[in-house]
């Protein structure tokens, strides 16, 4: 049992109908996992109002109740708080609850639209062969030092946040990196947290199914190195227009990254294959497993992140060679009959037109690239068209299917992306709404020497269609229908 006073702890409270005068069991925002003594958490969603839910929460046992607005029948003996905003309170409790973890470990959130998941893993990677204890809070996965947990949002809620930062600090974590996305910072799941540093990759036309603008999207990526510390620092990326913006109002401390500008983490791409990177960092030359210009950022921003964290410049850079790809980013194989198959994450058209520009700067041009490609449903209807225009404009054959359909028609979302294309790719476009079809026609299309991308799910293991999610892994998919070619 923990003391009420002592999680509502710099909680902003506008009044107290009871007693806080008492012993609490945990803390729920969900009224169906209540418990006798839990203090439930009112939560406005985009989907449910957690008010409406406040008097089964107590029918269950609630002893406390936080909310933005007393009911007006209150139950005898039950506490209800008043606070201004729910979601910020949470996070300020889930800290207090568990005892303020995130301050006893070095804790670096990364934020943009794209290169979060592979700058949080590979931050991992090489503060783990440094020798260090180090945790990861990302998309694929969560790791407390060497324990691997199925990740289920790009940011967790505070609480899950919390409980596995309570589990590295239990394990004796010293580091550990976080992505951070723009619904959780609008959400208020990353508030109470003591980031040692922040790193900014990135921003292009995402999430608009949620933030109404690109303004609007911008300003809430803003808002985190708003709030961090004078201690932390600040890392950004000043190629992109965005960078200097992000940290105009930081009392953190300013560092920059760059390839085409002048900074204080300046690289340089000396050769590009799809073997690796040979960048020049700094006045320091580096071989790297990764592909790819938008790697090579990637890796600036590591690099950076490294030193600022006190690691020696010659050590981070012998473990920067060392670094291998993250599952689902420019994951590749290259079969018998030498098609090379890419596996990517690429959802957004910025990251699409990095991957699709990176294959091309690489390959001779003899070679074909086929590109299979869809949308999620239930999401930012707005970048459809312009995924497909960029797929089949730098694409010899294009292939649309589904990704994720969710609740939405699939080939209402195709028919989306279709309307993108320019006259003069039409030619090289297929429709294929079946996924496992699409990859399978792709690899009956491909030559000696082809190239195949397969775009949007990468990591992700299943497909949703009607809020059903059924096994599904492109990596595995493609890997079977090219040995089928060899038989």
């Amino acid at each position: 049992m923990t003391e009420l006073k002592d999680i509502l702890y710099k909680v902003a409270i506008n009044a107290v109908v009871g007693n806080t005068a008492m012993s609490v069991n945990k803390i729920e925002f969900d009224s169906r996992k209540v418990e006798q003594d839990d203090v439930f958490v009112a939560i406005r969603g985009s989907v449910s109002d957690g008010h409406d839910f406040i008097e089964k929460a107590v029918d269950l046992g609630a002893l406390v109740v936080i909310c933005e607005q007393v009911p007006d029948i209150v139950v005898s003996g039950v506490t209800y708080v008043e606070v201004e905003d729910t979601q910020s309170a949470l996070a300020i409790m889930a800290s207090n609850y568990y005892d303020s973890p995130s301050g006893n470990l070095k804790l670096v959130g990364v934020t943009g639209t794209n290169g979060k998941t592979t700058i949080a893993t590979l931050l991992y990677q090489l503060f783990k062969k440094a020798g260090f204890k180090v945790g990861l809070l990302s998309t694929v996965k969560i790791v407390v030092d060497t324990t691997v947990y199925n990740a289920t949002h790009t940011t967790p809620d505070s609480l899950t946040i919390n409980y596995y930062l309570k589990e590295m600090n239990n394990a004796g974590v010293e580091y550990c990196f976080m992505e951070v996305s723009s619904h959780g910072i609008h959400q208020k799941r990353t508030e109470g947290l003591d980031f040692a540093g922040g790193i900014f990759t990135n921003l292009s036309h995402d999430h608009l199914d949620y933030h109404n603008t690109f303004k609007e999207y911008r300003d809430v990526k803003k808002t985190f190195f708003d709030e961090l510390p004078t201690k932390a620092f600040a890392l950004v990326n000043k190629d992109d227009k965005n960078g200097s913006f992000m940290i105009q109002n930081t009392k953190a401390k300013q560092h920059t990254y760059a390839l085409k500008s002048y900074a204080d983490y300046r690289g340089q791409i000396l050769e590009s294959s799809l073997e690796g990177l040979l960048l020049k960092l700094n006045d320091h030359e580096v071989w790297a497993k990764l592909i790819g210009s938008f790697n090579a950022y990637n890796l600036l921003a590591i690099f950076g992140t490294a030193e600022l964290l006190g690691l020696e410049t010659l050590e981070t850079l012998q473990l920067l060679s060392d670094l291998q790809s993250v599952s689902g980013r420019f994951q590749y194989l290259i079969s018998d009959e030498k098609i090379t198959a890419i596996v990517d994450y690429a959802h957004t058209p910025d990251a699409l037109k990095n991957v699709l520009e990176t294959i091309n700067d690489i390959r001779t041009n003899n070679e074909t690239l086929i590109t299979v490609v869809g949308c999620g449903g239930d999401r930012d209807k707005m970048k459809r068209p312009v995924m497909g225009n960029i797929a089949a404009r730098l694409s010899n054959k294009t292939i649309f299917t589904s990704d994720n359909p969710r609740t939405e028609n699939p080939d209402q979302i195709i028919e989306d992306i279709e309307k993108g294309v320019e006259p003069q790719d039409y030619k090289k476009t297929l429709s294929i709404t079946d996924r496992k079809q699409a990859i399978k026609t792709a690899c009956q299309l491909a030559n000696k020497d082809d190239i195949i991308l397969i775009a949007g799910k990468g990591h992700e293991t299943y497909q949703e269609i009607n809020g059903e999610r059924t096994d599904f892994n492109d990596f595995e998919i493609v890997k079977q229908e090219l040995k089928k070619l060899n038989k």
